[in-house]
């Protein structure tokens, strides 16, 4: 990925509905110029998707809270995604260094169901326990350039 790559994904981040006109104006490219690079970026594996932004509240979430998940021997992140994939709430799920295995990112109507899901987590066997960090304001967001 060169200067010029970067510079197109900085766009994309910023406004994946710029066309590639308005990208190539911008890196100085033609748009079947950039429309090349963004195809090759996508079948290399360099982007792996689009996607809209969408407001959590619109969907009704307004509650949300990230939870460290404390298995009683080791897991594989595979058998994390088997476990945590079928929760709808779960939006995000790391393993992390430390004394948690896994960060597991709930949003949620109301706390009631950030309880509700963090029990349905807890239903795994192998979970020993749990710590939530519940979120009271989203601050900063940025774009991963």
């Amino acid at each position: 990925m060169d200067d010029t790559d970067r510079r197109i994904l900085g766009h994309l981040l910023r406004s994946a509905r710029a066309s590639f006109q308005e990208i190539g104006s911008a890196v100085g490219l033609s748009a079947p110029a950039v429309k090349r690079r963004v195809d090759r970026m996508v079948a290399s594996g360099q982007i792996t998707g689009f996607t809209a932004l969408v407001n959590p509240a619109a969907l009704g979430w307004t509650t949300e809270a990230y939870v460290e998940v404390y298995y009683r021997d080791n897991i594989t992140p595979a058998e994390l995604r088997r476990s945590l994939e079928p929760i709808p709430q779960v939006v995000g799920v790391w393993t992390i260094a430390g004394e948690a295995d896994a960060l597991v990112h709930v949003m949620a109507t109301d706390m009631a169901e950030i309880e509700s899901t963090v029990e349905r987590i807890r239903e795994n066997a192998r979970v020993g326990r749990t710590r939530s960090a519940i979120v009271m304001s989203r601050i900063l967001e940025r774009p991963r350039t």
